[in-house]
């Protein structure tokens, strides 16, 4: 089913949100997280349409109110989560998803962030976290621009990374911050490559 979605949507798409990846080939086989920043509902459709192996999300609960839209994004690899509670079965779905070697995209900023310079907002600590419990690596990804219809976009694929020195060690919030810190800079490290390289080719 996943598979066929993705095809019926993939000119749809392509016509209206044209979108480049760019970097496909530095996602891993196997389990990881892919660490993307977030700029409208759009993201996790486009991402799953323009990559071929099926990924799964988190997603807001209250993107499931529209049942057409809900039933698309479970199929698409959506996982409902209450942001507004500590969510503990999404983070068991999480986690079951990883260690069953599949791959998780999150948005760590929590939330949709608009500015005119695509500056991220605060990261969370999650990403981290599911990393470090899991011990997969982590993938940045940036999003160029806000998704707008007929508006070319790049999306830019960084170099997996791991948090391998936070194994095994017991996960105090001053340790996740350090965590966080890890990955809230190697995401601005590819925003920074990703905006430099649009700026190039203008």
């Amino acid at each position: 089913m996943f598979h066929f979605i993705q095809i019926l949507l993939a000119l749809p798409i392509r016509i209206f949100f044209p979108t480049k990846i760019v970097g496909k080939k530095n996602i891993p086989k196997g389990a990881c997280i892919l660490s993307c920043n977030h700029t409208s509902n759009m993201d996790s459709v486009v991402l799953a349409v323009k990559t071929w192996e099926k990924k799964y999300y988190l997603a807001k609960k209250e993107l499931f109110e529209n049942k057409f839209m809900g039933f698309i994004l479970k199929k698409l690899g959506a996982i409902k989560i209450d942001r507004q509670a500590n969510d503990i079965t999404a983070v068991k779905n999480c986690l079951k998803i990883l260690k069953a070697n599949k791959k998780l995209v999150i948005f760590p900023e929590g939330t949709r962030v608009h500015n005119e310079n695509m500056e991220l907002g605060e990261v969370k600590n999650g990403v981290a976290m599911f990393a470090v419990k899991a011990k997969v690596p982590i993938v940045p990804i940036f999003i160029t621009r806000t998704p707008k219809m007929f508006k070319r976009n790049r999306i830019y694929v960084g170099t997996p990374f791991t948090l391998e020195d936070f194994y095994g060690k017991k996960l105090t919030e001053k340790e996740m911050n350090k965590a966080g810190e890890i990955v809230t800079a190697k995401m601005n490290e590819l925003r920074e490559f990703a905006m430099n390289s649009l700026t190039k080719k203008k």
